[in-house]
């Protein structure tokens, strides 16, 4: 295994999605099923030709570098593995938290789930704005002010807040379209985390989508409505991934 294909492992996991996290994990099982294998039948050889004396001495140390050298890269996939289920285990304790700290608010207005390698929090803008509008309401403090202790209590994740809208354009003296609105919410959200709960704002990042990235079809009242929608995603760092990245070289 050389420093290629580690790169590419990471590159992997870094995308976020599901579908390729998962398959980073069955790569790792795969590679570790092969690695066991390759380590055995090179054991039990060195073993038989040490018996027969049909190797000197500078073959017997060559084929024990080897084993040594898949030894380290058994390491490497421990440790990558370990990684990944801590990270899940993050993912898992944020939800927890966060579903307990916001039990008493309607399921309908919070949707909290993990998709690919981040938690989402998905909050209805009716529980935080008025209509045509970034103004924080006074309600959505409370809710707010939850969410901001659980990130404060998780300093390994990033919070990425997105505003999402409907469908239908806006366009008055504060708007200039949806694109404007679902930015400008998404700040709003931003520094009331920053400024009224203590959140890092380095580990911030406000973000617009518009009416582009919708959960259900505009074709009516009800889907409109859950499109209209603010989320503030969790994602463990994973710089921890690039210094393994970065140890030195294991020869394959």
């Amino acid at each position: 295994m050389n420093r290629i294909f580690l790169i590419l492992i990471g590159l992997v996991l870094i995308s976020c999605n599901n579908e390729k996290v998962r398959l980073l994990e069955d790569q790792v099982e795969q590679l570790q099923t092969q690695l066991d294998h390759t380590q055995s039948s090179n054991s039990s050889l060195l073993d038989r030709l040490q018996e027969m004396s049909v190797i000197n001495q500078s073959d017997a140390k060559s084929i024990q570098e080897s084993l040594e050298s898949m030894n380290q890269q058994g390491e490497f996939i421990r440790e990558l593995t370990d990684k990944i289920h801590e990270k899940d285990s993050i993912n898992f304790a944020l939800v927890n938290n966060l579903k307990r700290s916001l039990i008493d608010v309607n399921d309908e207005d919070i949707q909290i789930e993990v998709r690919g390698s981040a938690v989402y929090v998905s909050i209805a803008d009716e529980l935080l704005f008025q209509s045509a509008s970034a103004r924080i309401s006074r309600k959505a403090n409370v809710i707010l002010q939850k969410v901001a202790s659980v990130i404060n209590d998780h300093d390994e994740v990033n919070v990425l807040i997105e505003g999402h809208t409907d469908d239908v354009p806006i366009n008055n003296d504060q708007f200039r379209d949806n694109w404007d609105l679902s930015v400008l919410r998404a700040t709003s959200v931003t520094r009331v985390l920053q400024y009224e709960y203590g959140v890092d704002p380095s580990r911030l990042t406000a973000a617009g989508r518009s009416s582009y990235q919708p959960r259900s079809e505009n074709d009516s009242v009800t889907g409109r409505s859950r499109n209209r929608r603010t989320e503030i995603i969790l994602t463990p760092r994973l710089g921890q991934f690039f210094d393994l990245l970065e140890a030195p070289e294991v020869v394959g």
